[in-house]
């Protein structure tokens, strides 16, 4: 296609020039070189904006596969093999109560969790198509606070990373930080379609079960597409199995599994997070492992240091008066 459009230019520049040599039947040499000149400098224009107009149409292209993409990553969806669930049932409550009050028991758990501190190791490790190992990407750190109670990430640890086949980018973080620790709240709510999917029994749960997905996707933004199960009880969601979506391009981001834990009274901590998928890019598999560990749950609360009292110019220093003793 690129030679082609070349060579159409260059027959344009060759009627250029015969038109103006026919239109002037006296030409001298400098006229003929400036015409030369015209041909040449029109195919050279040609040439240089030729890149630029089929990268035009390949961004134009690609935002469409984009967009395509996009839209067939939205809508509720539960991750495969959980959607038919072993003793599914009906419902002891009509559906929408169940996600209302899930959902505001999620903001509440929401506030909450921002008042502890707790530690997070995060581990990527990847191999072939083969099965031959790669490098790995190794995170550990603290979520705490400042004396000023500001709340922050300490990095413990961070080796150099070792990745060959996969990089983890933007969307990566963000998804360690609010995809894989999924938190449907009220406020989020409104952003998902939710469908009912039954009831399931979790070791000692019983626990309601529903498919989450987007129901548009907005630039730049996250989001859990998936199975997640809330407990009968606590009205707690205890467990997520989904990925993170949208897959824009190239991108590919694996299944994952969160587990929860009672930590305190009503509400359930991220605990753990594994996934172990093969992700298929164009030009080959790459198998990938992640696990996130989250432990040291901790409500964060303020630390009063007293100091030496000092006496006040002009006041009186005497000892506070103190109860007299009962008489027997």
């Amino acid at each position: 296609m690129r030679k082609r459009k070349a060579t159409l230019f260059g027959g344009v520049s060759s009627i250029l020039i015969g038109k103006l040599l026919g239109n002037k039947m006296r030409t001298n040499r400098k006229s003929i070189g400036r015409l030369a000149a015209a041909g040449l400098l029109i195919a050279g224009f040609a040439a240089a904006i030729q890149p630029t107009v089929a990268a035009a149409q390949r961004s134009k292209k690609d935002k469409g596969k984009d967009q395509d993409q996009q839209a067939a990553q939205t809508g509720a969806q539960c991750a495969p093999g959980t959607g038919s669930p072993s003793g599914a049932g009906t419902a002891s409550a009509p559906t929408d109560d169940i996600i209302r009050q899930f959902a505001q028991h999620e903001s509440d758990f929401k506030l909450a969790r921002d008042d502890y501190t707790y530690s997070q190791s995060f581990l990527v490790q990847e191999a072939d198509g083969n099965g031959v190992r790669g490098g790995e990407y190794q995170l550990d750190s603290e979520i705490i606070f400042t004396p000023q109670g500001r709340r922050y990430e300490h990095v413990i640890y961070a080796p150099p990373p070792t990745l060959q086949l996969l990089v983890l980018g933007p969307e990566d973080m963000k998804d360690l930080e609010n995809i894989q620790p999924f938190v449907l709240t009220t406020e989020e709510l409104p952003k998902y379609e939710i469908q009912y999917a039954g009831t399931e029994k979790l070791d000692e749960l019983n626990t309601y079960k529903f498919c989450v997905g987007p129901k548009r996707i907005e630039k730049s933004q996250r989001y859990f597409r998936g199975t997640i199960w809330v407990d009968g009880r606590d009205l707690a969601v205890v467990k997520s199995d989904g990925k993170a979506v949208p897959e824009i391009g190239d991108q590919r981001f694996p299944r994952f599994v969160t587990y929860r834990e009672n930590i305190e009274g009503t509400f359930w901590f991220p605990t753990y997070t594994h996934a172990d998928d093969v992700l298929h890019f164009k030009d080959e598999d790459v198998r990938m492992r992640m696990t996130v560990r989250y432990k040291n749950y901790k409500r964060f609360g303020s630390i009063i240091q007293l100091g030496q009292s000092k006496e006040i110019p002009g006041t009186q220093s005497n000892p506070p008066e103190t109860q007299p003793a009962p008489t027997k």
